[in-house]
């Protein structure tokens, strides 16, 4: 389905992204940034919080190291400040990227069984299923961020990914 090649390239991707879209809240007002937007979790910040939720979550599953206890139900409420919100950030895109690096084809033959409060009890996926949706997940809710930014006016994140800079990651 993927190959350790892809996921590295998504694992940039999704460093590039989140660098633009930290210095997006940074320079949101803070009405804005927190004013309760329609989104799925209400906010710019709740959104950005949540999707920051998520990926220490799958990554907690897909590297085994320690995660966190927030239900998802809290998640738009990670990190209370976009400081705070920018170095889990930053430490998360390196954990992505650190775990993405090491990966080889078998590691996403296999498949992941884990608990699930969302489902209701245990889930058994393919792996390399697992890895495609936590991206796509990226994907989701920054396109979220994005048309509130834009709807707003203001300059948001480039997102094509041919215009990602060529740099090694």
């Amino acid at each position: 389905m993927i190959t350790p090649d892809y996921v590295r390239l998504l694992a940039r991707y999704n460093t590039w992204q989140n660098q633009q879209l930290r210095a997006c809240l940074e320079a949101l007002p803070a009405d804005q940034l927190q004013a309760d937007q329609g989104l799925f979790w209400g906010s710019v910040f709740g959104t950005a919080n949540h999707l920051l939720w998520a990926d220490m979550n799958w990554m907690h599953r897909f590297d085994g190291a320690p995660g966190h206890d927030l239900a998802m139900k809290d998640s738009a409420r990670l990190c209370p400040t976009v400081a705070v919100w920018a170095a889990e950030r930053f430490r998360t895109d390196g954990r992505i990227t650190l775990w993405a690096k090491g990966l080889r084809s078998i590691d996403l033959a296999g498949r992941l069984r884990w608990h699930s409060p969302l489902a209701g009890g245990e889930v058994d996926k393919p792996l390399g299923e697992l890895v495609v949706h936590m991206f796509n997940h990226q994907t989701h809710h920054r396109g979220q961020i994005h048309a509130r930014l834009s709807a707003a006016g203001l300059v948001a994140p480039v997102t094509d990914l041919f215009l990602m800079p060529d740099t090694a990651a």
